[in-house]
């Protein structure tokens, strides 16, 4: 069948390609995306591979786009995505590339360099220019005369410890900055220095200045310490250098203040219009590079994964030697590829792909379309299939959004669903072109066609169950034709019983009769309709993925595991809950409503048939008693459908390790018998000899496993089949109680959705008048609403979800799926394509 139904073919091959046509091959091949590559190198450290020296240019040539994209990035500019993909550049076009990046990056380097050095020098004049206007508002506030201005400073003039005798000379001073946040621990260190001897007043700047180098804000003020005598100005200094405070040289006199603030204000000019110039350069460099940053990005990670893989390549003279998998089907454009890059290369030589024989495991590989995709992803996250094998997929994408619907069966949840996955799926191509980073909307995004499929099978699940926002819709007219006494219809509570309250003909057209809704005994029906079709799709479920053994089978030619392993196993299954089924169905068939006095009880039948306990009608007595055979041959057909699950045990227990141990011993004795007709010849390397043409892999498998002692091999296998009985006899009853989780949850999001509508929105619609009324149910909607998207979509659909997974990837895989393969992953260039920057990429 197709390739979704099995993994494709996939053949082992070895490539010899000429050297100088190597590098072109690999990348058409890369393109094609179809070829996975094996390492032959495997004990060679990476720095001795044959290529390592071009992948360290690559490394370079990385190094400086990345330096050049985070230039990008920081002037607040978005890498932009042309949808281009540019071909692989040739080893000619290599060298061009590194010449045009160490241009383009010395370029940059040295404007930013320049750049950053101009800022740091704008910063500084920025500073001086403040403290001198600082400086001469002090002075001309409190004048030359220190002595008055510190007394009104402080309110008491220090004589003897600040400024002391009179006769000593004038006090001088320093100015500078420091950070704000260090101003407190500035002032203590100071006074704690010259131990009080000084004078230091500051003031917050309020011109906020920024780091050159990191952009970040700094907040500064401007400090003025008056001090005597050069020992008390050196400890001054040292405090400053020790707290990173800048001093600035500011003079004494007005006059030389001021001309140095005009010469201060003519730099800063000069220095603003050198900064727009430069800036300018550089925003010139960045544009050109803006503009080709994501085509050199791609070329050089292309050129850098080819050289990858060829350091997997063995080098044999002129030639490399490569040995990979590729699907059967695709050798012709394997081979339209390579024809394509011997062209481009100039080689005379064309590529020899050699098909080779081996013993391992192929892997698997399923050409899935878009809506197949996300299903195939919730198998593989169980396990990739083993080689060969069924793919549960196709069968996934029906059984899961319908397992799902039946716990999340409300349509009007079921619509919002639907509509929500219809508008991801018609908007796909915008949205994906967005290249979302958010891990939780990429996971919606990917499940999109699941979340439609989920919606859509919820809304006819829903529409079963009449449930639409837990409200019952009454399209065609109730069937119900109540039978009910006058004085009970005054009465507090009435039951919808249907000995005395059912008179009908006919069912409801579609799903459960709306009559249902208002019932008391809502919940008992409902709880009875949903058990039971919980265990019938259960069974049907499990029966199904049974069956599915026999594609495998078939598959690998072991036929015999068709009788000693798929019929014991069904047989098993439907001789227990197959057959618990065919009697729900028959009860629902045979006993109508006027009847359901006399309807057997199905639980107690089935523990009876355990037990060989019956009990014929008595044709004497008027009243039923559903403890009694209701059918004839009762005893008889469920005595031998439990003799038939018993007898299927020992022969899942025993055949399988009898028919290996006879198959071993069979092909040890064609293996002794060949070799002694050929004892006087050269045995043959191949091992396709020592078989039989009609042998197996499993042949092949019992003959490998003869290399292990015969006891270990016998009790390995006894065990390994005793393990796989116990497990499967124990799981078909764990399993068919699993699946009664489709009825609990369903029963849960039914109820959850009635308290919501009972406790918010009907209390809503009871509230203040017509007027009042209508801004209330206004905001009450609006909460309600909030309420149901968040609890009844978002929760108990994620718990629904959970569950459905569950059941997949245990109650159904289990009966066929060994998923013990590994993925098919070609070399190609798409996850390249796929990046966002260069750092995701490295």
């Amino acid at each position: 069948m197709g390739s979704l139904f099995r993994s494709e073919e996939m053949q082992y091959c070895q490539m010899f390609l000429q050297t100088e046509a190597a590098y072109q091959c690999v990348s058409e091949l890369g393109e094609l995306g179809l070829v996975q590559f094996k390492d032959l190198n495997t004990n060679v450290n990476s720095f001795q591979r044959t290529f390592v020296n071009e992948i360290r240019r690559c490394e370079e040539m990385e190094r400086k786009l990345r330096y050049t994209e985070k230039e990008i990035l920081k002037e607040g500019l978005t890498i932009p995505d042309y949808q281009e993909n540019p071909p692989a550049p040739v080893p000619k076009e290599i060298n061009d590339l590194e010449v045009e990046f160490e241009k383009m990056d010395t370029e940059l380097r040295q404007v930013n360099t320049n750049y950053d050095a101009l800022n740091q020098n704008l910063v500084e004049l920025t500073e001086i220019r403040e403290v001198i206007h600082k400086t001469q508002d002090y002075f001309l506030l409190y004048g030359q005369d220190f002595q008055y201005m510190i007394r009104e400073e402080t309110g008491v003039l220090h004589e003897e410890a600040v400024i002391g005798r009179q006769q000593q000379p004038a006090l001088g001073f320093l100015v500078g900055t420091v950070l704000r946040e260090k101003v407190p621990v500035f002032e203590r260190v100071m006074k704690f220095i010259t131990h009080g001897m000084v004078f230091m007043r500051t003031e917050e700047i309020e011109h906020i200045l920024k780091d050159p180098i990191t952009g970040d804000e700094l907040h500064k003020c401007m400090f003025i310490v008056f001090y005597q005598g050069d020992q008390l100005k050196n400890k001054v200094k040292k405090v400053c250098d020790g707290m990173r405070a800048t001093i600035y040289p500011i003079p004494d006199s007005p006059e030389e203040k001021n001309s140095m603030l005009r010469g201060v204000n003519s730099r800063i000019s000069d220095l603003e219009i050198v900064l727009t110039q430069s800036n300018e350069h550089r925003q010139r460099v960045l544009k050109v590079a803006h503009r080709e940053i994501r085509s050199w990005t791609i070329k050089v990670e292309k050129i850098k994964a080819i050289y990858h893989t060829q350091n997997m390549f063995k080098v044999h003279q002129n030639s490399l030697l490569a040995e990979c998998w590729f699907p059967a089907k695709a050798i012709d454009d394997i081979r339209r590829a390579l024809t394509t890059g011997e062209k481009v290369s100039n080689s005379t030589i064309p590529t020899v792909i050699q098909p080779m024989l081996t013993s391992e495991s192929p892997p698997s590989y399923y050409k899935c379309n878009k809506f197949v995709k996300g299903f195939q992803s919730v198998v593989d996250a169980y396990g990739m299939s083993t080689y060969g094998e069924v793919n549960p997929a196709p069968y996934t994408c029906i059984t899961f959004p319908f397992l799902f619907a039946v716990m999340f069966g409300d349509a009007g949840h079921g619509l919002i669903m639907f509509l929500f996955g219809l508008f991801l799926v018609l908007k796909e191509k915008s949205i994906g072109s967005k290249r979302i980073t958010n891990e939780i909307a990429n996971t919606f995004f990917g499940g999109r066609y699941i979340i439609m499929m989920m919606g859509a099978f919820s809304i006819y699940t829903g529409i079963i169950y009449n449930d639409f926002f837990s409200k019952s819709v009454n399209i065609f007219g109730s069937q119900w034709h109540p039978v009910i006494k006058d004085n009970e219809w005054h009465a507090d509570k009435i039951q919808l019983n249907p000995i005395t309250a059912h008179h009908n003909v006919t069912a409801y057209p579609i799903g459960v009769d709306p009559i249902w809704q208002p019932a008391l005994n809502k919940i008992l029906f409902s709880n009875s309709l949903k058990m039971k079709m919980a265990i019938i799709l259960g069974v049907t479920h499990m029966l199904f993925g049974i069956c599915l053994q026999i594609f495998n089978h078939i598959h690998f030619k072991i036929y015999v595991d068709i009788v000693i392993r798929f019929i014991p196993e069904f047989l098993f299954l439907a001789c227990l809950f197959g057959y618990l089924v065919s009697q729900v169905i028959y009860k629902w068939l045979w006993y109508d409503a006027t009847e359901s006095h006399c309807a057997p009880a199905l639980l107690i039948h089935f523990i009876n048939m355990f037990m060989f306990k019956y009990s014929s009608s008595d044709t004497t007595k008027e009243k039923c008693d559903p403890n009694w055979m209701y059918y004839r041959g009762q005893d008889i057909v469920q005595i031998m459908m439990f003799f038939i699950a018993i007898l299927s045990v020992p022969v899942l227990l025993v055949a399988k390790p009898v028919y290996i141990i006879c198959k071993r011993k069979s092909i040890r004795k064609t293996v002794t018998d060949h070799e002694s007709l050929i004892s006087n010849e050269i045995p043959p390397a191949n091992e396709d000899a020592k078989f039989p043409s009609g042998s197996t892999t499993e042949d092949r498998d019992l003959q490998h496993r003869s290399d292990h002692t015969e006891e270990h091999s016998i009790g390995e296998i006894i065990i390994h089949q005793t393990i796989h009985t116990i497990e499967f006899c124990l799981g078909c009853i764990s399993h068919t109680a699993s699946y009664l989780r489709l009825w609990a949850l369903s029963l849960a999001h039914a109820q959850l959705s009635e308290v919501l509508w009972t406790m918010v929105l009907r209390l809503a619609l009871t509230m203040a008048g017509r007027y009042v009324g209508a801004p209330i149910i206004f905001v009450i909607f609006f909460l309600w609403a909030n309420l149901t998207v968040a609890i009844l979509l978002l929760m108990e659909g994620l718990s629904a979800f959970l569950h459905t997974l569950r059941l997949h990837w245990v109650e159904f895989n289990s009966k066929f799926y060994m998923g013990e393969g590994y993925a098919f992953t070609p070399f190609n260039f798409n996850h390249i394509l796929n990046m966002r920057s260069i750092d995701e990429i490295s």
